[in-house]
């Protein structure tokens, strides 16, 4: 791989106590992810996807082995240190939208931006340029229940991009999705990646999902046991 590596894992393992017994998450994981990559973790329920984005995003922390995103050490991070990270570099989307509902489609969209300090005016351009290209700038004042379903994870690709990150970490983010949205979602996310260099990972046992997907890493019991560049 020639692009510069954005994450790097070296026998990552992840365990959590089940009862009298640890279950093990993560086997011994070892990818790299380039900058500008369209990637996806891949695998059935339970294989162990969604705890390695999640590692990769520091939301949680190795159990030992190493991850490395953007040269920071996640295990290595204060809670702090993990925030500013997250906050600054990684934007997420996740198949619930999570979208605050009394707050307008503007608002939603701005929320990141308002945790980085930005002023009034540059919030509002980043806004309206992350809303253009969703084509969800005739939405600024809805509130997210008065969205469709695909609108919504319009919305939540809009918030996620706002802040141009370097990293967007996506666990399955058509599984509330007709094939008709799930397809204009993917094709849109793969757009920005394209015009924004913006590295993707996905989280999917989705099909659909995978046709997209320039790599693919497959994951059984915690391990991966293929990886694909298409």
């Amino acid at each position: 791989m020639t692009a510069a590596k954005l994450i790097h894992t070296h026998d990552l393992v992840k365990t959590y106590p089940v009862a009298d017994r640890e279950f093990i998450a993560l086997k011994n994981v070892n990818i790299d992810i380039g900058k500008g990559e369209f990637a996806g973790l891949v695998g059935p329920s339970g294989s162990g996807k969604t705890t390695l984005l999640n590692v990769i995003g520091s939301l949680d922390i190795p159990t030992s082995g190493s991850v490395s995103v953007l040269d920071h050490n996640i295990g290595a991070l204060s809670h702090k240190q993990a925030a500013k990270l997250r906050n600054h570099h990684i934007g997420f989307i996740f198949q619930t939208y999570n979208l605050l509902p009394v707050y307008t489609v503007f608002e939603n969209v701005e929320f990141p931006l308002l945790l980085l300090g930005k002023g009034t005016e540059e919030r509002k351009k980043m806004v309206m340029d992350a809303l253009d290209w969703l084509g969800l700038t005739e939405k600024a004042e809805m509130r997210p229940a008065q969205l469709s379903g695909g609108e919504s994870q319009r919305v939540a690709i809009a918030r996620a991009m706002v802040k141009k990150p370097a990293l967007i970490l996506a666990d399955e983010p058509t599984a509330n999705l007709d094939a008709k949205n799930s397809h204009h979602i993917l094709k849109t996310m793969e757009k920005l990646n394209a015009e924004l260099e913006t590295t993707f990972l996905f989280a999917t046992h989705d099909e659909k999902v995978m046709q997209y997907m320039k790599r693919i890493i497959s994951l059984e019991d915690g391990e991966v046991v293929k990886d694909e560049t298409k």
